[in-house]
């Protein structure tokens, strides 16, 4: 018999590879995990049917409670970027961030990845404390800089957007 830890009385989630059919529910979960931007549901569609292999679903009592979705950069196949990560809140403070994107390194799709690369805004405090823990912990070096600009990109209309990288010694699936 599988033992299950939970989280605050309820199971751990389970992680998996998103299908098809979970994309209005991660649609959902992205839209309530504010400051995420939200896409379209076809854009999180695409993204569980193109992408699973580098996209992670966090699923508890059949509920969808965690999200990332990411790629393997075409110019660059030694670098996943991870374009979001959503965890509800009757999930959060338990890690959730950290374990689904340690998944997503353990993945066949990150075998030969080095590096993980993110975009985050000055001011989300909550994205720039989980990616500076998962780098610590995965013994990389995390460092950043303005890429997306206010001016120069969104015409003024979102803020900076600022390239997080996370280099890795070794494969990021071996140091895993």
């Amino acid at each position: 018999m599988q033992t299950v830890k939970t989280i605050k009385g309820s199971p751990r989630p389970t992680l998996r590879k998103p299908v098809g059919e979970d994309g209005s529910a991660i649609w959902d979960l992205v839209r309530a995990c504010k400051p995420l931007d939200e896409n379209s549901m076809y854009c999180n569609l695409i993204q569980c049917d193109h992408f699973a292999d580098t996209c992670v679903l966090a699923e508890m009592d059949g509920e969808v409670v965690g999200w990332v979705s990411g790629y393997v950069r075409p110019d660059e196949p030694e670098t996943v970027f991870v374009w979001q990560v959503a965890v509800s809140a009757k999930a959060r403070g338990h890690g959730l961030g950290g374990r689904m994107l340690s998944e997503l390194l353990d993945r066949d799709a990150c075998e030969d990845v080095t590096r993980l690369q993110t975009t985050i805004t000055k001011d989300n405090d909550a994205s720039w404390a989980l990616f500076t823990r998962f780098a610590k912990k995965q013994g990389g070096t995390l460092d950043s800089e303005a890429h997306f600009k206010r001016d120069d990109h969104f015409d003024g209309q979102h803020a900076t957007e600022h390239m997080v990288t996370i280099r890795f010694e070794e494969p990021a699936r071996q140091a895993a």
